[in-house]
């Protein structure tokens, strides 16, 4: 079997790559990066290594590199002959990729082609594979979506593996977090004969896409601020601090109370998913830099994201909600003069009041949720 894979970095290569590799595929990276493509054609394989004491290698083999950049016509014929269609890109470089799938697509049709295939983003956003969907539908015709309505599905997908920076001499070279977690919406697929082994297959994607983003995003983010505000540099240094696991198990305590209500998720069950993800922060082997994590604070402080949404729901709820609360006055309190959005925040403050930034960046129009956070900042 064969798969285009669009998105030759770490995660792509350390992650989907390695789970395809294991499904039996041959694959096409596909990347703008020429030492990695050049590297991929020259060797054909490269190496995975899982980050912890073990440090088990895993190889990957019967691969090639596409530069969509130098050789477009190669990238279609890919799309237009694999069997599954993914990618890792980032969501920002979907739309730069939509239309060499379309062609791709349009190729299948005029060759006849009624081998169903599914094309999967799998990237950190609610939605990604609809949302690519869309970019590919401008470049289609009538008689093209005809065609993508009986044999090409763009399911949705959760994906969730820590993958540390990093600098390695073989430009292939990748270590990755030995935890990972796939799932796919199976409603939308229209290869429904294709069940990717190491792939979770659900009638229902939403639930886990928040139970990852509440969870693993909002933990993540609660180590990091927490951290910051506690003096540390990076995310395993930080969780060793008491005070920040404290935080953390705190916060993760308040958005699992909010998806056991919501999604009916097994409390004992949800408990080890936890204990699970903190022990995947505590790794020393995929320690990151709080800076990094931390980037962009703005964006989390966004009405639909990783701490305000929980509030929300929490608050509509009457469930608890004061630790991501804390975390929230932490945010609005981080500096980082290298970040463009801690430096405007910032900015924002000095020149305006408080309560009218807490609205402006959360979108919140709650009188009290607003007077809680300033309440707590003010602390």
């Amino acid at each position: 079997m064969r798969a285009t894979h669009f998105g030759a970095g770490n995660i792509g290569r350390g992650f989907i790559g390695e789970i395809l590799a294991k499904n039996g595929f041959s694959i096409d990276f596909v990347d703008i990066n020429a030492t990695i493509i050049d590297a991929l054609n020259e060797r054909k394989e490269y190496t995975i290594e899982l980050a912890d004491e073990n440090k088990e290698q895993i190889h990957v083999g019967n691969v090639d590199g596409l530069n969509n950049q130098t050789n477009p016509e190669a990238v279609v014929d890919s799309v237009a002959a694999a069997d599954i269609v993914t990618t890792a890109i980032g969501p920002n470089v979907l739309p730069f990729i939509a239309e060499l799938i379309a062609k791709g697509i349009q190729k299948r049709k005029a060759e006849n082609s009624t081998v169903p295939v599914d094309v999967i983003a799998c990237e950190n956003m609610i939605g990604g594979s609809q949302f690519l969907f869309e970019k590919v539908k401008e470049y289609l015709t009538d008689e093209d979506m005809a065609y993508v309505e009986a044999y090409v599905g763009f399911p949705n997908a959760a994906v969730d593996r820590i993958v540390p920076i990093q600098h390695h001499e073989d430009p292939l070279f990748v270590s990755v977090e030995p935890f990972s977690e796939w799932v796919v919406d199976q409603t939308q697929c229209k290869n429904k004969e294709l069940q990717l082994s190491n792939v979770t297959y659900v009638e229902d994607l939403e639930p886990y896409i928040e139970r990852k983003l509440f969870s693993v995003n909002t933990g993540h983010a609660t180590v990091a601020y927490t951290g910051a505000y506690a003096g540390y540099q990076t995310i395993d240094e930080a969780i060793g601090h008491q005070e920040v696991l404290a935080q953390l198990r705190a916060v993760l305590e308040e958005t699992g109370s909010l998806l056991i209500a919501k999604w009916g998720f097994d409390r004992e069950q949800h408990q080890a998913y936890i204990n699970k993800i903190v022990s995947r922060f505590e790794n020393p082997h995929i320690s990151d830099s709080i800076d990094r994590v931390a980037r962009t604070p703005i964006r989390k402080l966004g009405y639909d994201e990783r701490f305000i949404r929980p509030i929300r729901e929490l608050k509509k709820r009457e469930l608890g909600y004061m630790h991501l609360i804390e975390v929230v006055a932490m945010i609005l309190k981080y500096q980082d003069p290298k970040d463009e959005q801690s430096v405007q925040l910032q900015a924002m403050l000095k020149d305006q009041p408080l309560e009218t930034v807490i609205a402006k960046v959360t979108g919140v129009n709650d009188d009290t949720l607003i007077t809680e956070i300033a309440v707590e900042y003010n602390k």
